[in-house]
């Protein structure tokens, strides 16, 4: 595998679920099952995401303060802060697997 593919896949999920509008009712619930169990990854994808942010905001307090470039630390700052809707868009989803039904 490619180091790209594996980085992709260390910080972007979706690749460990399946469509559940494809197929027959059977296959449907299969997939909703298999998203539902492949779930328990999403809290590991939260950290990797939260501890980018907090790498991210260190480096720009670093590019601010320490080395008074504050237009360097925008570079640092934005990634920082655009990790938080992510974040959120993970933790709904792991709600969502984990309050919704099983599908029969």
């Amino acid at each position: 595998m490619s180091f790209g593919t594996l980085l992709y896949r260390y910080f972007f999920f979706g690749w460990l679920f399946q469509d559940v509008n494809q197929g027959n009712l059977l296959e449907r619930s299969a997939a909703w099952r298999h998203n539902q169990s492949q779930a328990r990854w999403l809290p590991t994808y939260m950290r990797r995401w939260i501890w980018c942010a907090v790498g991210f905001y260190l480096l720009g307090g670093a590019a601010e303060f320490v080395a008074g470039a504050p237009g360097l630390s925008v570079l640092f700052y934005v990634p920082g802060a655009l990790s938080i809707p992510v974040n959120a868009v993970i933790a709904a989803a792991w709600v969502g697997f984990k309050v919704l039904p099983t599908q029969a």
